[in-house]
């Protein structure tokens, strides 16, 4: 999945014949060094502070954002950007529709607001009906308690329409519609639709049905924000673009394909929107990229810290990344101070902590790279976790970090 970005810009040149260099002499995965498999070891005090200092944020596979922030502001074009970030991809196309699942709406119905040229589709139905104008606040797509699928509308109460052979949707001649949830009223393009997660099910999930061209206007805003530099946003489009794609091809559930979550990509819908990064998704019209001849898996993370981490596939790589170095990227080195009850509270079987034990690391970059395993040692006893478990835990932005110990007084 991608990884939060947001937290703001970065630096400095490499030319196209540097940048052809540079993409050649980092290649894929590569050895890692032989401190890779050196454990490090900090005692631990009776009453500790453990500062923990870090490289980056997020997962680090692929696309660095505040990397692509930084080279852009070097020179470079989206093209560039992404040809840097994953290396091996072929450029190709992708378009059509998406489905979103939309996790505001926590309601078994959907609920919108009136508006002209609104319609309403019976899924089970060819064509549409044209909703009246008949003085209407609100629509609603409701489940009886026999499993029928009701249309009503509210005046001064609610009042019944129709009943529909199928699901239903609400669709206004491509122009947006307002959602009303239980957080508030929300504003998409395309169509919600009242889906059902299971065959006979009386619960109903919101779906909103659009283009994928439209569906990256309430992304690419919300993953990187909107008036950084150009280059960098559009590179933002083409990756969320593809990444879209290739969850498209691995959909959520049956009926929907993408969640509005960081767990896929964030998607705020017609809200989300800005003019700049409308253009970036308009000037990258449908250019997505593709790895044996399918949409590639485009994650993307904040911040590499300095060097990007190997993912599931060759075009995520873990490779030097100049680029995420420079002034305005705030997580590029990070610390946090954390007491040892911290700890000891995280993993409470060990007891009082007497040491921390770096196992293994990826062996990429400074202090022998991010942590593959840790373990915690107590009075009590020991607990072994995987370094994005120990990340987790403890809340911190990557891990790709090291520790300092010194007494509490």
């Amino acid at each position: 999945m991608p990884q939060p970005p947001y937290a703001a810009p970065r630096l400095r040149a490499l030319g196209t014949t540097a940048l052809t260099a540079l993409l050649a002499a980092s290649s894929v995965l590569g050895a890692a060094p032989a401190n890779a498999g050196k454990a490090d070891r900090w005692s631990v005090p009776d009453r500790a502070w453990v500062t923990i200092t870090g490289h980056g944020f997020g997962h680090g596979h692929g696309m660095s954002q505040y990397g692509a922030q930084g080279a852009a502001r070097s020179g470079l074009t989206h093209r560039d950007i992404i040809d840097f970030y994953y290396p091996g991809t072929t450029w190709g196309q992708a378009e059509g529709r998406v489905s979103v699942m939309i996790s505001a709406d926590t309601t078994d119905d959907v609920v919108v607001l009136a508006r002209p040229d609104l319609s309403l589709r019976d899924t089970a139905v060819r064509g549409r009906t044209l909703l009246p104008d008949n003085g209407a606040e609100q629509w609603r797509i409701t489940v009886a308690r026999n499993g029928e699928n009701r249309v009503a509308y509210r005046t001064d109460r609610w009042r019944r329409y129709a009943t529909l052979e199928g699901e239903g949707e609400f669709f206004a001649k491509g122009r947006p519609i307002t959602l009303v949830t239980p957080y508030g009223e929300r504003t998409y393009r395309g169509r919600l639709r009242a889906a059902a997660p299971s065959e006979g099910s009386r619960a109903r999930d919101t779906v909103n049905v659009l283009s994928l061209e439209h569906y990256l206007k309430g992304v690419v805003p919300l993953e990187m924000p909107a008036l950084w530099h150009p280059e960098a946003v559009r590179a933002q489009a083409v990756a969320a673009r593809t990444y879209a794609s290739f969850e498209r091809d691995h959909p959520r559930a049956k009926h929907y394909q993408l969640c509005d979550t960081s767990s896929c990509q964030v998607y705020g819908g017609y809200d989300a929107e800005h003019p700049a990064s409308n253009e970036a998704v308009k000037a990258t019209k449908r250019l997505a990229l593709t790895a044996d001849g399918k949409p590639a898996f485009t994650q993307f993370s904040a911040s590499s810290g300095g060097w990007t981490s190997a993912g599931s596939f060759s075009y995520l790589p873990a490779r030097e990344d100049p680029y995420d170095d420079h002034p305005g990227n705030p997580v590029h080195t990070w610390s946090v101070k954390l007491m040892d009850t911290r700890l000891e509270s995280a993993w409470s079987t060990i007891g009082d902590l007497e040491q921390i034990v770096v196992v293994r690391r990826d062996g990429n970059g400074e202090w022998g790279g991010r942590l593959r395993e840790v373990t915690i040692i107590g009075s009590r006893g020991r607990v072994t976790v995987s370094g994005d478990t120990f990340r987790s835990v403890l809340g911190l932005r990557s891990t790709w970090v090291t520790f300092k110990v010194t007494e509490r007084r």
